[in-house]
């Protein structure tokens, strides 16, 4: 009898686990958007009882669509119709000029335009300065918050309690000491080392911080999925800092690290700023809670500086987009190269579209040139990133292993003409998960800066050479291949 019971409750539940595991199918493949995630996805759930299906509901629920993130920027709507107004004839006359760059990347600047993309305004005179390095950056950007005379805005991934850490820390207590409003915005999983520490001093000194999409027990995990990878310091609405360095001793080298850390960040004067401005104060409204909106005292008139000539569009993605809005512009910029292609990137796990498409750029006799770490912070990671080189090689993509320490820069140049700085990796994550921002500078000047600098970093690096690298043993081949079909859980 008590054996008949027990078969009914084991039959009972596993007609419910099959029923569940067959709606989280169904909503795996209406909820995903790469076809090959939503296969991983569903196979791992079919196959790996309970594991895979907690696993999915921890890590892969697609909340780009939720009313979780669904949360605006709060305007004045006079002031944002005058804000609207101003830079669309702003756009205009920069899309009218003769400008080279533009002229060749009209279809690029048009995508970015496009009100499902952001409506993202391509605005000029801008004075763009290229930071190599932490040893470069951190000098450049405590001497502009020592010079704010109305607010600070900062926003970061990584913000680490060590040396630089605090001696910004003090830099922005002195601020607020003089009257200076101050805004300080960060990951709560990225930078959870501050918790108690400098947020607190922070906080003592009137300064307001928060962390964005704080973690919390239920859903933990899904929590830490989807996480702030931007880097944005904004000063008095016209100065502006922007790409990969994060606050930590570790991009500084100073002779005695353990890693030579490679990175790139710019610092940008001028009206781009209002388009980093937007993005910072979208994201502080829906950490904070407060309703800031587009006035003078976040977005200053400024003097245009026809010295400056650099014209820039700025792009942001995220769970809250409703399209991945920076690999539509890595793909749509690849697209339109007439000659060459330089990418930096940490960590390369691309979609099937973008693979693709550089696949298409170098079979059409475009010098692709793609730049990685010879060696990854995480051998999971660098084994995933491994697996994509073969195709790419044979289709005649140069592929540079950097081997003078870790390369943490996320650029790219198109035929010397056209370059992006920004936050995002060419990987899964940063195009479908984390919030990201990226700069798109249409300047030759600046664009060749960068090309020169890719150039030195390619001299501290190998080339794979393709024949030797398809010679490769079938175990390692097998191992890569196996880690790739986990990349779109990475």
């Amino acid at each position: 009898m008590l054996a008949q019971i027990d078969t009914k409750w084991i039959l009972l539940i596993e007609i419910v686990y099959v029923l569940i595991v067959i709606g989280v199918c169904i909503r795996i493949i209406y909820d995903t958007r790469a076809v090959s995630k939503a296969l991983a996805y569903v196979l791992f759930a079919v196959f790996v009882p309970v594991v895979g299906v907690i696993f999915y509901f921890s890590f892969g629920i697609n909340y780009r669509k939720r009313k979780i993130y669904s949360k605006k920027l709060m305007v004045d709507e006079k002031l944002a119709k005058r804000f609207r107004e101003k830079i669309a004839e702003a756009d205009r006359n920069v899309y009218a000029s003769h400008n080279p760059s533009i002229i060749q990347n009209k279809d690029l600047y048009q995508l970015l335009f496009n009100e499902k993309t952001g409506r993202n305004p391509l605005v000029p005179n801008n004075k763009v300065t290229l930071l190599k390095n932490g040893e470069a950056l951190f000098p450049e950007l405590i001497q502009a918050l020592k010079e704010a005379q109305s607010h600070i805005h900062i926003e970061f991934y990584i913000y680490e309690d060590d040396a630089i850490g605090n001696t910004i820390k003090d830099v922005l207590i002195e601020k607020a000491r003089q009257g200076v409003e101050i805004r300080f915005m960060y990951d709560d999983f990225g930078s959870r080392s501050i918790r108690k520490t400098i947020v607190k001093e922070l906080r003592k000194s009137n300064i307001a911080a928060f962390p964005f999409y704080k973690i919390r027990l239920m859903p933990v995990a899904n929590r830490i999925n989807y996480r702030n990878h931007r880097k944005i310091v904004i000063i008095d609405g016209k100065t502006s800092f922007i790409g990969g360095i994060n606050v930590s001793d570790r991009y500084i080298n100073t002779g005695k690290n353990k890693v030579y850390w490679r990175d790139t960040h710019i610092r940008i004067d001028g009206p781009a700023t209002y388009s980093l401005q937007r993005v910072f104060l979208s994201d502080w409204n829906f950490s904070s809670g407060e309703s800031l909106g587009i006035d003078s005292t976040y977005f200053p008139l400024y003097p245009f500086n026809k010295k400056a000539t650099a014209n820039m569009q700025v792009v942001s993605s995220g769970p809250d987009s409703d399209l991945p809005n920076i690999l539509y512009t890595v793909i749509k910029a690849i697209s339109l190269a007439k000659q060459e292609i330089l990418l930096t990137t940490p960590y390369y796990i691309p979609d099937e579209a973008l693979q693709e498409t550089l696949i298409i750029a170098a079979l059409s006799g475009i010098e692709v040139k793609l730049l990685v770490p010879k060696e990854s912070d995480s051998k999971i990671v660098n084994l995933a990133c491994r697996a994509y080189f073969e195709n790419l090689l044979r289709a005649g993509v140069r592929i540079f292993l950097y081997e003078k320490g870790f390369i943490h820069s996320k650029t790219f140049v198109v035929d010397r003409t056209l370059a992006s700085v920004g936050t995002a990796n060419l990987d899964l994550r940063s195009f479908d998960l984390n919030f990201e921002v990226a700069t798109v500078i249409y300047d030759e000047n600046i664009a060749q800066q960068l090309a020169t600098h890719f150039d030195e970093d390619c001299q501290t690096a190998t080339e794979i050479q393709p024949q030797e690298w398809f010679k490769r043993s079938k175990s390692i081949k097998v191992t890569e291949r196996l880690v790739r079909l986990i990349s779109p859980f990475m």
